[in-house]
């Protein structure tokens, strides 16, 4: 017999899930903002992409001191901490009039603000509570980012549009610092909530250090997916809007399109995480694999804004997969690597996830101002999702320590 969630875990769940919506919708807004650079201060792809791209790295580099920060304080905390970081990083963005400032408080400050607020710290106090259930709570988790993602670009195109970019800033910072407390009230006693037990026939799960999970061929392998798999999701997501824009669809069109194909990220990923419960983590990554790749395909065959129908299918599939190997990948680590160092452990195995991310988005744009298109860009990340999927599966076999 299983016992199930407690009512508690569904409610910490659902907190984790507001939070993480809320944390991703900000930091995921920045490819609007982009193209107010641009205009603004003429900035070349590749210079408006720098932020973002240290964003993505400081996120990785960041993620082992948050995640042995979350198993030594709690969740909590952490959003305290986050939830301050990001009105501060959004309020001093409102002024920034240089490249360097951008990358300050952007790249920096509300990275580190939104690590904080991330899988990293909910994921080892998730996968506690939901432990026969871990797939699915994980990608009930994970989806909050391709929520977030979909919400973040017509509602900031919206406020851009309306009133600009710096009081858009102004009105997020705003927003962010009434919703600090709240927030973080939702995990008071978190980590004291009864754990749900796996099957009685279930093998006890061992706990990991740090040291002997990295002495694993698994802990590489999985480093290697996670920057594989951030490779070939930031060539295109941060560069989306303006790829769409170049082709000639207007920019308030292509945000509603590209906003209701990341809405999909939503089912996509609770699906995916879901059935990897059933037919293995594998099986389900492999399978959002495959599916990236056909949105990315469909949109290196637009060439001009009269083909809605492959913007669409560009929207719909990449973004139903936005973030849906997340769960398999999550819950894979959780699986072969629990105990109480878990932050700390998925923390240092997502460091190539901001190294990759980094890449990705700085890369797309340093190719298009080398080839005036995102065609070669858009290449990379199938290669890269492709390779990802071949070191995925290789996860399989059984941990040898």
């Amino acid at each position: 017999m299983k016992e199930a969630p407690s009512r508690r875990a569904w409610f910490i769940l659902a907190g984790g899930f507001l939070a993480f919506t809320i944390s991703a919708g900000l930091m995921h807004a920045y490819s609007v903002f982009l193209l107010a650079f641009i205009a603004e201060f003429r900035w070349t792809r590749a210079e408006s992409s720098i932020a973002y791209s240290v964003g993505q790295v400081v996120g990785g580099v960041s993620s082992p001191l948050v995640g042995g920060m979350v198993d030594r304080l709690g969740a909590r905390r952490m959003v305290l901490l986050g939830g301050c970081l990001l009105a501060l990083g959004l309020l001093g963005s409102a002024f920034a009039t240089s490249l360097w400032q951008v990358v300050l408080l952007y790249g920096v400050v509300m990275t580190l603000g939104a690590n904080c607020i991330s899988m990293v710290v909910f994921a080892p106090l998730i996968s506690r509570l939901f432990v026969a259930r871990r797939g699915m709570a994980m990608s009930m988790l994970q989806s909050a980012n391709g929520f977030g993602r979909a919400i973040s670009a017509p509602i900031a195109q919206l406020m851009v549009s309306d009133m600009g970019w710096r009081a858009a800033y102004l009105l997020q910072a705003g927003v962010m610092a009434a919703l600090i407390l709240p927030l973080a009230a939702l995990f008071r006693g978190a980590e004291q909530t009864p754990i749900a037990k796996a099957r009685a026939d279930s093998a006890p799960e061992r706990n990991w250090s740090v040291a002997d999970a990295m002495r694993t061929r698994h802990f590489w392998l999985l480093s290697i997916v996670y920057g594989l798999t951030s490779i070939g999701s930031f060539l295109v997501s941060l560069h989306q809007l303006a790829f769409a824009v170049d082709c000639g669809f207007d920019p308030l069109y292509a945000a509603f399109v590209l906003g209701l194909g990341s809405l999909l990220a939503l089912p996509g990923v609770i699906l995916t995480g879901t059935i990897s419960d059933y037919i293995g983590r594998e099986g389900a990554a492999i399978l959002a694999y495959a599916i990236s790749i056909i949105g990315v395909a469909a949109a290196l065959l637009i060439d001009s804004a009269d083909q809605h129908f492959l913007l669409w299918v560009h929207a719909c599939f990449f973004g139903i997969t936005w973030g849906a190997r997340g769960p398999a990948i999550t819950a894979k680590t959780a699986d072969l690597f629990g105990g109480p160092r878990l932050g700390t452990i998925l923390g240092l195995i997502t460091i190539s996830s901001g190294l990759g991310a980094g890449l990705g988005a700085w890369g797309a744009g340093f190719l298009f101002d080398l080839t005036g298109s995102y065609q070669l860009g858009f290449m990379l990340s199938i290669a890269a999702y492709t390779t990802g999927a071949v070191v995925f599966w290789a996860l399989r076999k059984p941990v040898k320590v």
